[in-house]
C-alpha cells in the first residue's frame, strides 16, 4: 500500500474544497467525510476494555483488524496505487492511533476563524427554512443562540467537538504530524497553499485547476437536512459579506483561533 494521509479540522473550513482539489491529481484519492473513523469507533470497544470478546484480541491482532478495515474500504484506490486522503473531523482526537497504524501519515487540518465557521452554518440554516437538520442535537436549538450553544458543545457539537480535538492534537505529542491549512489562505491564494502542502507532504507538485472545481454530494446533504453543506463553488476565490450573527455571539468566539498565535504554536506546527 502506498502512503495514506488524513484530512480533519473544523467544519465549514475548506475540507471539501481541499478534497475536490486533491482529487484533480490522478494519483490521489480524496473525498468528503468517510465512515472509516466511525467503523473504528464501533470496532475498538469490541476488541478492548469491557468488550466480551476483548480476551481474544492482542495488540497485534487489533492492529490487523483496524488496518484491514481501512484497506477494505479504500481497496479499489489502493489497488490502483493511489495515495489515499481519508477525511473525518475526529481524526485529530486519534493521533496516537494513526501514528501506530500509519506512522508516515500526516493529518491536514482545515481551519477557519471560529465566528465565521458558526456564521457559515447559520447561513445554511436560513437558506433552508423548510428543512430540519440532523446536525443539531438539541431540541432547544430554535434560534441562533440555541443553535450556537448546540454547535459549540465540546462533547457532541458540530464545531465544539472538532475544535477541542484539534486543540488536543495541537499541544499533543504527535503535533508534528499536523499540517494546518487556513481557509482564508486557501481561497485567497490557492496556488501557494497547494504548493506548500505538496512540499510538506514530500510529493511532486501538480498543476491544479482553480477555475473549474468539481464536487457534488447533494444526496448526502439532503439526508442531513442541510442542502448545500458540501457544495463547492466552481471557482476558488474569496468572498466578503457581513456576518449574520448578533455582535455578542461573534465577539464571544473571536479569540478561539489559537493557530494564529505564534506564542501558542509551541510545537511548531506547520501552518499554511
Amino acid at each position: 500500500m502506498k502512503l495514506v494521509h488524513f484530512i480533519s479540522g473544523l467544519p465549514r473550513s475548506g475540507s471539501t474544497l481541499l478534497a475536490a482539489l486533491l482529487r484533480q491529481n490522478p494519483g490521489f484519492s480524496a473525498n468528503m467525510s468517510s465512515p472509516v473513523a466511525s467503523l473504528f469507533s464501533g470496532v475498538l470497544p469490541k476488541m478492548s476494555g469491557a468488550g466480551e470478546y476483548a480476551p481474544f484480541f492482542q495488540g497485534e491482532s487489533r492492529h490487523r483488524v483496524l488496518s484491514g478495515l481501512f484497506n477494505a474500504y479504500h481497496h479499489s484506490d489502493i489497488e490502483q496505487g493511489k495515495i489515499v486522503f481519508d477525511t473525518n473531523r475526529t481524526w485529530t482526537a486519534r493521533l496516537s492511533l494513526l501514528d501506530s497504524l500509519f506512522p508516515r501519515s500526516r493529518v491536514i487540518c482545515c481551519v477557519r476563524e471560529v465566528p465565521w465557521v458558526i456564521d457559515s452554518v447559520e447561513k445554511l440554516v436560513r437558506a433552508n427554512p423548510t428543512h430540519v437538520s440532523s446536525i443539531f442535537q438539541s431540541r432547544n436549538a430554535r434560534n441562533v443562540y440555541g443553535r450556537v450553544k448546540d454547535l459549540m458543545d465540546s462533547e457532541q457539537g458540530l464545531v465544539g467537538l472538532p475544535w477541542g480535538s484539534l486543540r488536543e492534537a495541537w499541544f499533543g505529542e504527535h503535533a508534528d504530524k499536523l499540517i494546518v491549512v487556513r481557509y482564508e489562505s486557501l481561497v485567497r491564494d490557492p496556488s501557494k497553499v497547494m504548493a506548500g502542502l505538496y512540499d510538506h507532504l514530500g510529493l511532486p507538485h501538480f498543476e491544479h485547476d482553480f477555475e473549474h472545481v468539481d464536487f457534488v454530494q447533494d444526496e448526502f446533504d439532503l439526508r442531513l437536512g442541510m442542502p448545500g453543506l458540501h457544495t463547492v463553488r466552481r471557482r476558488v476565490e474569496p468572498s466578503s459579506r457581513t456576518t449574520l450573527l448578533p455582535p455578542d455571539i461573534f465577539m464571544k468566539y473571536a479569540d478561539m483561533n489559537f493557530w494564529e498565535s505564534e506564542k501558542m504554536n509551541i510545537k511548531k506546527v506547520a501552518v499554511l
